[in-house]
């Protein structure tokens, strides 16, 4: 990169801008913003590049506000909103968002000059103007090293039979570098080989392979396997070569952005003991119908354990309203389980209440964000998982990792209250439970070192925008 001449000897170079283009959701843009964060402490100027999600889950606004306020330095750029065509609506929103997003890119790029583009995983249509412009194209992964081995193999196992993996059942699914794992814990899009949304994200796996490298939000020590595989070309197709990974996690929401009753949470573990509460919380999309939320109930009463439950209204409701405990719940419930558990309506502040040495386990739905706030937290999980890639990740946290033990059911219809209090008991009583516990604080020790400035993570990343400033 050109450098600029000052009157004196040394030349000081130019700042590398770096544009960070990112889906609407919010998991993902939480991910990126922590990388621009990171990006911006060591020198590059960055842009944070919007689609215009044209639904909103009302999450974004809020937190986009919070971390414009609180890091200047981090600009923003929103494009225009797109129409969504008839055809588009048998594709993940995203998808379609992101490729007729394309023009409105283009003219954005053309006129910025970006010397990096670094594009969400569900913004692989950028890839195309990036090639036209000539602009250098990194993807970012907000999923673990794992998932990224599955997709890069997906053109592979796409070759190697003419099945759907709906039409594959219970058959295993087998993928270099990762835990095999059941059809039915294929990502729900990819199902129908012949939708729209399979036949999107196949391109998507072959864009992988047009970048000059992919970041993933994780780090090696967490997923070696899956690294050693994917840099061994042994995830790819063949005749594509494998772009540098570079794991530079795990990043996680570090802003107090829009925390909200947060308080009652932390000042009711501050009363309970070490390590004897069990966390229930599923993310921003998470909900369970009537029924399921009274079968939890009465697994946790049944347990005789403490626990902080966060409730949110059930998906046939309008989603903005709060939960009524009192519809919701069994009668009675809130009294008789009232010192040792806290139901909390919608919302908690998850890092904190993970972070808090009350906390002894965590019932989680297995977002890779929820995942890496719990190792960070060194707090062994109970795998419950309900959309997107999670069902991959509750095997992958079993069997691979061994950080989680599976609610088991959670691929039926309900499960059932007497698994939930088998489960919650075990974690806080055995000594299975014990021995989790102490492989996630031995996991969070070594996810702590990697974030060190001579860490493993740290000093990935450092090469890499070493890389962009002299380049």
């Amino acid at each position: 990169m050109d450098g600029t001449k000052a009157n004196t000897t040394t030349i000081s170079p130019r700042k590398p801008r770096v544009m960070l283009y990112c889906s609407p959701l919010i998991g993902h843009l939480v991910s990126m913003v922590e990388l621009a964060k990171l990006f911006v402490a060591r020198g590059l100027a960055v842009t944070i590049v919007l689609m215009d999600p044209v639904y909103d889950t009302g999450a974004t606004g809020p937190f986009l506000a919070g971390v414009s306020a609180a890091n200047p330095s981090i600009s923003f750029h929103r494009l225009p909103q797109v129409e969504l065509l008839e055809s588009d609506h048998s594709m993940i929103p995203a998808l379609a968002i992101a490729r007729h997003s394309n023009p409105h890119l283009r003219d954005f790029l053309a006129g910025a000059s970006p010397d990096v583009l670094v594009v969400d995983f569900f913004c692989s249509a950028a890839v195309d103007v990036a090639a036209e412009l000539g602009i250098p194209v990194y993807f970012f992964n907000t999923s673990g090293a794992q998932i990224l081995a599955f997709f890069m193999h997906l053109p592979v196992l796409h070759g190697k039979s003419t099945r759907s993996f709906r039409e594959m059942g219970e058959e295993i699914v087998h993928v270099p570098g990762i835990a095999s794992f059941p059809a039915t814990h294929t990502i729900q899009p990819l199902m129908d080989r012949d939708g729209a949304s399979y036949s999107a994200f196949l391109n998507v796996s072959l864009n992988l392979f047009r970048s000059q490298g992919i970041i993933v939000n994780t780090f090696r020590s967490l997923e070696p396997r899956a690294m050693d595989t994917m840099l061994a070309g042994l995830s790819a197709p063949p005749g594509l070569s494998t772009p540098p990974v570079y794991c530079i996690g795990p990043l996680i929401k570090s802003d107090k952005v829009g925390v909200k009753r947060g308080n009652e949470c932390l000042a009711w573990l501050d009363a309970q003991p070490k390590a004897s509460v069990a966390f229930l919380c599923f993310g921003s999309l998470g909900r369970f119908s009537a029924s399921q939320t009274r079968e939890m109930a009465t697994g946790l009463e049944a347990s005789g354990k403490r626990f902080l439950w966060v409730v949110r209204s059930p998906p046939s409701d309008d989603t903005t309203t709060e939960p009524d405990l009192d519809v919701l719940l069994p009668k009675g419930f809130l009294d008789r389980t009232k010192g040792r558990g806290l139901v909390v309506k919608s919302w908690a502040p998850q890092g904190d209440v993970l972070a808090h040495h009350a906390v002894g386990c965590f019932v989680t739905h297995c977002g890779w964000n929820s995942v890496l706030e719990s190792i960070m937290a060194g707090v062994p999980m109970v795998a419950w998982p309900l959309y997107a890639e999670q069902r991959m990740n509750a095997v992958f946290l079993e069997k691979e990792m061994e950080l989680a033990v599976p609610m088991e059911g959670y691929d039926k219809d309900l499960v059932e209250s007497k698994e939930i209090a088998k489960k919650v008991k075990w974690m806080m009583d055995s000594k299975g439970g014990k021995v989790l516990r102490e492989r996630t604080q031995a996991v969070m020790r070594q996810a702590k070192e990697a974030l060190l400035e001579d860490g493993e993570s740290m000093a990935t990343l450092a090469g890499l925008v070493d890389a962009w400033i002299h380049a």
